[in-house]
């Protein structure tokens, strides 16, 4: 029978500094629980914390995964991790295709493009990059950024990609150029999730003060969510660069996404889900709080949405129902991110698992 191990839940951030120590313990079936510690002995060249374990315990692997998603025909999966590779994978049994190669230090963020076979990802070294998905290749690489990029959204069919970071700017890019368009909003503060969507006819975007580059393509009816550590969502035309609003919350907003042309959703570092309505957004239609775990990721699934906490929980919340389906397994660990493909939902987790659910009809 396996022991369980805990540890403490800050772990990754504690080892990030030099003598930096965290606890852990183990309770063997039918013996007295091991309690020890680990230590930090340095940033090696690659990134990953040097670390030693006490007596008793034994470090192998110092990995997590941070992100992934699914191709649009549902084949091939992506997921990134703090050791700076991102590995391609088949969606149906995990096997290992490809590994892509590049990044220096943790790779945050990585989604397929429309056609699944390009995928773009950002990292901590503030590198924007785009790969191939059949040959591993990086074919592009965006540098600007001064700070580590957190998100990236995809602008239609992708010619444009937009881009949030630690240093407060989002920025757009022209993939076929390479080349940074502008930086659309400049926060004075992190920028932790991004979301592009279409608006509705009945919002007002405003008119771009200069001409839009002839490389812009798709931005000209579309609205730019960003979650801010400041406290702030903020959302904004993304061709006018003109504001739609400022929305103040209980704590830093970690991530953000539209559920329709007017309707969206941003979870806080306090554990709130807000939903507002772009029309009015003073007032939410709803704040959900199911606990004060941090809202890692949420996403637009069928008529509800899909949300991750920190404390391993991840659920589904459909409109239309009075109750919440919830997916198991993650235990205590966070769950990052969360990709869809049909009836099949994806997670990944800091325990370095991606899981699968398969679910039936709601």
């Amino acid at each position: 029978m396996a022991a369980p191990l805990r540890i403490q839940s800050d772990w990754a951030q504690a080892l990030r500094k030099d003598e930096g120590e965290a606890w852990l313990s183990c309770h063997p079936p039918g013996k007295p629980t091991l309690y020890g510690s680990l230590t930090c002995q340095g940033i090696g060249l690659d990134g990953i914390p040097e670390v030693t374990a006490s007596e008793g315990f034994i470090v192998n692997e110092i990995n997590k995964i941070t992100c992934l998603d699914i191709s649009s025909g549902g084949g091939l999966g992506v997921s990134s991790s703090a050791d700076g590779s991102m590995k391609i994978w088949q969606a149906s049994n995990g096997e290992l295709r490809r590994v892509l190669e590049g990044h220096v230090f943790d790779v945050n963020c990585c989604r397929f493009f429309p056609s699944g076979l390009v995928v773009l990802s950002g990292g901590m070294d503030a590198q924007l990059k785009i790969w191939s998905a059949e040959d591993a290749s990086c074919v592009v690489t965006f540098k600007g950024h001064k700070g580590g990029i957190l998100d990236t959204a995809i602008v239609d069919r992708g010619k444009n990609v937009v881009s949030g970071s630690r240093d407060g700017t989002a920025r757009l890019w022209d993939c076929g150029r390479s080349a940074c368009l502008g930086v659309i909003a400049d926060c004075g503060s992190s920028i932790n999730g991004v979301a592009v969507g279409a608006a509705d006819n009945s919002i007002n975007l405003g008119s771009p003060e200069q001409m839009p580059s002839e490389r812009e393509v798709g931005t000209e009816s579309k609205m730019l969510l960003l979650a801010r550590e400041d406290k702030k969502l903020q959302c904004l035309g993304l061709q006018s660069r003109q504001p739609l609003f400022l929305f103040i919350g209980s704590d830093a907003f970690n991530c953000c996404t539209f559920l329709s042309g007017f309707l969206l959703l941003a979870g806080t570092q306090d554990g709130n889900i807000y939903q507002l309505d772009v029309r009015n957004p003073r007032t939410p239609v709803q704040v959900i709080h199911r606990s004060g775990a941090p809202v890692m990721s949420l996403l637009s699934f069928r008529d509800g949405f899909i949300a991750s906490q920190g404390d391993g929980s991840c659920f589904i919340v459909q409109q239309d129902l009075d109750y919440v389906i919830e997916l198991t397994g993650a235990d205590c660990d966070p769950v990052y991110k969360v990709a869809t493909w049909e009836k099949q939902i994806y997670t990944c987790c800091r325990d370095g698992l991606v899981r699968r659910y398969q679910l039936s009809d709601l």
